[in-house]
């Protein structure tokens, strides 16, 4: 009798951790199908939040205006040579559209005759807000010595108006999950009329890339 009792005991026994070992292999399995189901979740928010609210949106910058600040002009005819100094100031709005901020790189302003760079002025680095724009007052200034092997300066000057231009790259980051580098290009097409001493046929172009 003894020993059928104890053989009852050791089936109880074995039962009970047959009973206990699906318990416990339950309670793992439902573990893990709520922690895929909470990484589930979270990318799925992050991938909606990433492609509409916090989707990247490109900075945009924009040339208010461009005056003339200062104009030297002298026309040597017996040595068929100019003298130019000239200046302008240029007003720059960049835009940020993003729900973060937008960290730019020190970056520069040209200013070019003929597609030869004759002037520059560096931007600092900045930042700008989220939903924030920056404006930026720069004042181009006209290196001559870059100008005097020029063989079309003398011919433009007598015609009563030279062509400039004025080029912007301001490169960046927008930071989301990850970082998104960001560069924006800005190109001015304008003339000088000398005899009115005024800026006239601006056009501006605008381009993004991400």
């Amino acid at each position: 009798m003894e020993v059928e009792a104890q053989s009852n005991q050791q089936v109880k026994k074995k039962m009970m951790m047959g009973t206990d070992r699906k318990k416990s292999s339950r309670r793992r399995r439902c573990i893990c199908l709520s922690v895929t189901a909470v990484i589930l979740s979270l990318g799925m928010l992050f991938l909606i939040l990433g492609l509409t609210v916090f989707k990247t949106k490109r900075p945009v910058t924009t040339v208010n205006s461009i005056s003339l600040d200062d104009l030297d002009l002298s026309l040597d005819l017996a040595r068929l040579s100019v003298r130019l100094n000239v200046t302008l100031d240029v007003s720059v709005s960049v835009e940020n559209p993003n729900r973060v901020g937008f960290k730019y790189t020190n970056s520069t302003a040209f200013l070019r005759y003929k597609g030869n760079d004759v002037g520059e002025v560096p931007i600092p680095a900045g930042k700008i807000g989220a939903c924030d724009t920056r404006s930026l007052n720069l004042t181009l200034t006209l290196m001559a010595d870059r100008l005097l092997s020029d063989s079309n300066l003398y011919s433009d000057a007598a015609s009563g108006t030279l062509p400039f231009q004025t080029y912007i790259r301001i490169s960046g980051k927008v930071r989301l999950l990850f970082n998104i580098h960001v560069v924006t290009y800005t190109t001015c097409d304008l003339q000088i009329d000398l005899i009115n001493r005024a800026l006239s046929n601006q056009k501006c172009q605008y381009k993004t890339k991400l």
